[in-house]
C-alpha cells in the first residue's frame, strides 16, 4: 500500500515533533506529545526515553487504516464519530494505546465503551452489524469481554423474540390467522408477539467463527429449535450449497470451509424430529460425502434421515458413488445404513412409515434398474434390500416384478442362467393377478419362471376356488342361523304377548277377587246381626211359652185374667 500522510488532511500545517508511524504498511504523522496526552503508554516510554523510536508501536496491531486515522484525528482534537462497523477495532486500539480516563478525562476507551453500550448492545441489528466488521480484532474483542455481552444480549432477543432468527422451515408452530372485520388478516396473539416491523440483520452473515458460539448459546438457553434449525439450515445454503464445490487444486480453503460450516451445522442441529425436510438433510449428506466431512459428521446425518426416512423421495435417495469405476453409480453402502437406522427407530405405531419406506425402495430400484452400467450383483442387493423393506407388511411384490422387468429389458445380453439369478429374488406368490398375466407373456423373463409364475397362479386359483366356496357354504349357513334367529325371535314375541294378556286377566281376576271378599265380609257381618236379633226374639217367645205351661207363676194375675176371660166364654148350642 502507498504511504499516505494522514497530517495533511488534519491541519494545514505540520505538527512540530512529528512522529512517524506505520501499520498495516501505512505511514502517517502524528504530533508526540497529543498523542502522548491520550495515551497512557506512549506517555510512559516517552517518560522513559523522550527520543524513543516509536515507529514500530503499532506495526503488529491488527486494524484497519481506517480506525487509525480515527484515533490521529481524535488525538488533534477533530469530533469523533462512532459507529457500529468501527467501535469494536476502535476499542480495542484505545485498550491497545491505554487510552484510558486516569491518563486523560474524556477519552477515547470511555467514549467508544459508552457508544458500544447504549448503542450497540440494546439493537440486534447493531450488534451484527458490530459482529460483522470486527475484522482481525476479533481475539482482542473476546479477551476485553465484547464478544461475550454480544453474544448475550443477541441470546436474549432471540429468547423474547425467536423470529429474529426467520421463520421456520415448517410454521406449524402458530395457528391459523386470525380475519379481521375489515376483511383483511391480522396475526393471532401469539404471532403478534413475533411480529416485526423492519428487516432484521441476518445472522448467518457472521462468520463460522462468530456463528457458532452464538447458535450453541442459544441451543443451551432454550430458544426454540425450530427457529435454530432454520437458521442453520440457511447458514448451509448461503456458505455450503449456493456456492457449489471447487476444484481440488483452487479451492481447497473453500473446500475446507465447507467442511468446516457442513461439520459445525450438523452438530448444532437440534434433535427433534421433523424440524428440517428430509430433502435438506440428504442435501447436506450429499455435500458431506463430497467434501470428506468427519465420520462422526456423515453418520449424523444418516442417523437424522434414518428417522424420517418415510418423507423421503427417491431423488433424495440416488446418493453419488465417490468410486472410480461406473458399476458403484449410486452409494448403495451409504443408503443401508440409512435403512438400518430407520429400523432401529421403527416402531410398530408407524406402521404406515413402514410401508412408505417400502415403496420408496422399490420406486429407488426401478429408477436404476435402467442404469446400463448397474451390474447385476449390485442390482440383486439392491432388490434384496427392497424385498427386506416389504418384511411384515402385506404389500404385493408388484413393484420389484416392475424394477425386474425393466433391468431386463436395459440389459439384455444376460444369459439365460443370470436372468433366472435375477429372478430368485422376487416371491411369486405374492405377485397380483395383473402381474401373473403379464409375467406368462413376458418374453424378457427366463422360461423356467413363467412355468413357476404359471403354477403358482393356478395354486393361487384352486385357493381361491376352495375359499369362495367355503365363503358360499358359510353364508348359505349363516343364512339358515339368521332364519332360524328370526323364527325364535317371532315366537318369543308372540309368547311374549300372550304373557302380558295373561298376566292383565290374572290381575282384572285378583281385583274381582278383592271385592268379592269385600262382600263377603260385609254379608258375614249382615248375618251376625240378624242371627243375633232372633235368638234374642227366640228367647222371648220360649219364655212366654214356658208361662203358660207352668200356669203363670210369675204372675198369677195374669194368669187368672186371662183363664178367667177364657171362662166367659160359653160355646152356643
Amino acid at each position: 500500500m502507498a504511504s499516505r500522510n494522514m497530517s495533511s488532511g488534519l491541519s494545514k500545517s505540520a505538527y512540530p515533533s512529528e512522529l512517524q508511524f506505520y501499520g498495516h504498511s501505512l505511514a502517517f504523522s502524528l504530533d508526540r506529545e497529543l498523542l502522548a496526552a491520550r495515551s497512557a503508554k506512549v506517555a510512559s516510554l516517552l517518560n522513559k526515553n523522550p527520543q524513543a523510536n516509536l515507529s514500530s508501536l503499532l506495526q503488529d496491531f491488527p486494524a484497519d487504516p481506517e480506525i487509525f486515522e480515527l484515533v490521529a484525528r481524535f488525538c488533534h482534537g477533530f469530533e469523533l464519530t462512532l459507529s457500529s462497523e468501527n467501535v469494536i477495532p476502535l476499542i480495542c486500539l484505545a485498550n491497545h494505546l491505554d487510552m484510558t480516563e486516569s491518563h486523560s478525562n474524556n477519552n477515547l476507551l470511555k467514549q467508544a465503551v459508552n457508544f458500544f453500550e447504549q448503542r450497540v448492545l440494546s439493537s440486534w441489528n447493531e450488534t451484527i452489524k458490530a459482529f460483522r466488521s470486527a475484522g482481525n480484532s476479533l481475539q482482542q474483542a473476546a479477551r476485553l469481554g465484547l464478544f461475550e455481552a454480544g453474544l448475550e444480549s443477541l441470546v436474549e432477543k432471540a429468547l423474547a423474540n425467536p423470529r429474529y432468527l426467520g421463520d421456520p422451515i415448517k410454521n406449524s408452530t402458530f395457528d391459523d390467522d386470525i380475519e379481521d372485520e375489515e376483511g383483511g388478516y391480522r396475526p393471532n396473539a401469539r404471532r403478534r408477539l413475533f411480529v416485526l416491523d423492519w428487516k432484521s440483520e441476518d445472522l448467518t452473515t457472521l462468520s463460522l467463527q462468530l456463528y457458532h458460539p452464538i447458535i450453541r448459546t442459544m441451543n443451551q438457553r432454550g430458544v426454540p429449535p425450530e427457529y435454530v434449525a432454520a437458521s442453520l439450515c440457511q447458514y448451509a445454503e448461503k456458505w455450503v450449497f449456493s456456492s457449489g464445490i471447487g476444484g481440488d487444486n483452487v479451492s481447497v480453503y473453500k473446500r475446507n470451509s465447507q467442511r468446516d460450516v457442513i461439520e459445525v451445522v450438523e452438530r448444532l442441529l437440534p434433535d427433534e424430529k421433523g424440524l428440517i425436510p428430509c430433502s435438506v438433510l440428504f442435501k447436506m449428506l450429499k455435500f458431506a460425502i463430497s467434501l470428506e466431512s468427519s465420520n462422526d459428521c456423515r453418520n449424523g446425518l444418516e442417523n437424522r434421515i434414518g428417522k424420517q426416512l418415510d418423507q423421503a423421495t427417491v431423488k433424495d435417495l440416488l446418493i453419488p458413488s465417490q468410486g472410480n469405476t461406473k458399476e458403484m453409480q449410486y452409494d448403495i453402502e451409504c443408503l443401508k445404513r440409512v435403512l438400518k437406522h430407520f429400523y432401529g427407530n421403527y416402531t410398530s405405531s408407524h406402521s404406515s412409515g413402514l410401508i412408505a419406506v417400502a415403496e420408496l425402495i422399490e420406486e429407488f430400484l426401478a429408477e436404476v434398474a435402467s442404469d446400463i452400467d448397474l451390474k447385476m450383483d449390485t442390482f440383486t442387493t439392491l432388490a434384496e434390500m427392497s424385498k427386506a423393506a416389504s418384511l411384515g407388511t402385506l404389500k404385493n411384490s408388484d413393484g420389484i416384478y416392475r424394477a425386474i422387468d425393466i433391468y431386463l429389458d436395459k440389459h439384455r445380453h444376460l444369459t439365460e442362467l443370470e436372468r433366472e439369478e435375477v429372478c430368485k429374488i422376487l416371491d411369486c406368490y405374492k405377485m397380483s393377478p395383473e402381474a401373473w398375466e403379464h409375467a406368462a407373456k413376458n418374453e424378457r423373463l427366463p422360461l423356467r419362471f413363467v412355468v413357476q409364475v404359471l403354477f403358482v397362479g393356478q395354486l393361487q386359483l384352486r385357493e381361491q376356488r376352495d375359499t369362495i366356496a367355503k365363503e358360499v357354504e358359510v353364508f348359505d349357513e349363516k343364512l339358515r342361523r339368521e332364519e332360524v334367529d328370526e323364527e325364535d325371535e317371532k315366537n318369543e314375541v308372540k309368547m311374549g304377548l300372550d304373557e302380558e294378556e295373561i298376566r292383565s286377566e290374572m290381575e282384572k281376576m285378583s281385583i274381582k277377587v278383592m271385592e268379592l271378599q269385600k262382600e263377603c265380609n260385609i254379608m258375614r257381618k249382615e248375618i251376625e246381626n240378624g242371627c243375633n236379633h232372633r235368638v234374642k226374639k227366640g228367647k222371648i217367645s220360649m219364655w212366654k211359652e214356658m208361662k203358660r205351661k207352668l200356669g203363670c207363676m210369675s204372675s198369677i194375675n195374669d194368669c187368672n185374667c186371662q183363664v178367667n176371660k177364657k171362662k166367659k166364654v160359653h160355646p152356643k148350642y
